[in-house]
């Protein structure tokens, strides 16, 4: 079943609009109008417009100052509830990242041991639990040039490699579907690539393993719009250029399964899919000038 990346967002968008019309219902409780609440609140009425529309996020305090002058404290903590879960659900990079890489480094390895089945699918990047240090090392320091964060990158490249211990565990269950794209994708030097296409030869032979290689003459039944991150059937992880999205709902978790299953249908695995990364890895090999310098 084709689905689009508007998939991922709609529950969190829906979310905060629900929460905008809790919102609005007690300001008309109050007979309040959206300016006389602006001005009690010493806020611009766009505020106010915007926080019940769902174009803006609350935070606590403005939750906690809505419900005191609007005399609805006793749905205080509800409100902050609803909003902590939207929080949760659609949690942006700069707030995730703000004291540094390795943190989330550290979060993502309390999960990992948490989760028995993990199924992931990727597009355009090597996973992380597959990656070199030196590819892992490139794609942090794009975060850190991004978003401008604390230069952490020695630390956060070691939480990635402590990380990837969990797949030699006998109790842990890997599947990872993969588009040939993933493996050309030109995110680093053809060197540092050669090692990561190697060391993805090398993994594919691991019993807790299984990799799948969609080739660019795969004809798809499902478009692979996104990467996305099974932990078990709890949770899907979707990370987007602001935010990273954690679904939970089970019709959310149910679609998720069902691409993830067409999508590793149409892969190749075994001697093919380690046919597709040779195939990369010879054409790149052509890039990269012998030892003698030639």
């Amino acid at each position: 079943m084709p689905i689009n990346k508007t998939t991922s967002v709609s529950n969190v968008h829906e979310a905060r609009i629900a929460l905008g019309h809790r919102l609005r219902e007690l300001r008309n409780a109050a007979n309040l109008s959206g300016r006389q609440l602006a001005e009690l609140l010493s806020w611009p009425a766009s505020k106010i417009s915007k926080l019940e529309n769902g174009r803006q996020t609350p935070s606590d305090d403005d939750i906690r100052a809505w419900t005191r002058a609007t005399g609805g404290e006793a749905e205080t903590e509800a409100l902050l509830a609803s909003l902590h879960t939207l929080e949760v659900q659609h949690a942006e990079w700069r707030r995730i990242l703000h004291a540094g890489i390795r943190p989330r480094q550290n979060e993502l390895a309390d999960l990992d041991q948490q989760t028995k089945l993990f199924r992931v699918f990727e597009s355009t990047v090597i996973p992380g639990l597959l990656q070199t240090a030196e590819y892992a090392r490139i794609r942090f320091a794009e975060g850190i040039r991004v978003f401008n964060l604390t230069n952490d990158i020695n630390q956060a490249v070691q939480g990635r490699v402590q990380r990837q211990e969990i797949l030699y565990r006998q109790d842990k269950r890997f599947h990872f579907v993969l588009t040939e794209a993933a493996l050309r994708m030109r995110l680093c030097p053809p060197e540092v690539m050669l090692g990561q296409l190697d060391r993805l030869v090398s993994l594919s032979a691991l019993p807790s393993v299984r990799l799948g290689i969609i080739g660019f003459r795969t004809q798809y039944a499902t478009s692979p719009w996104h990467g996305f991150w099974m932990y078990d059937a709890d949770r899907v992880l979707v990370e987007t250029y602001s935010a990273a999205l954690t679904l939970a709902q089970p019709p959310e978790i149910e679609l998720y399964a069902r691409v993830f299953d067409e999508l590793a249908a149409v892969a190749s695995y075994g001697r093919a899919a380690r046919g597709i990364i040779h195939a990369v890895i010879d054409d790149l090999a052509a890039e990269v000038p012998d030892d003698d310098g030639s």
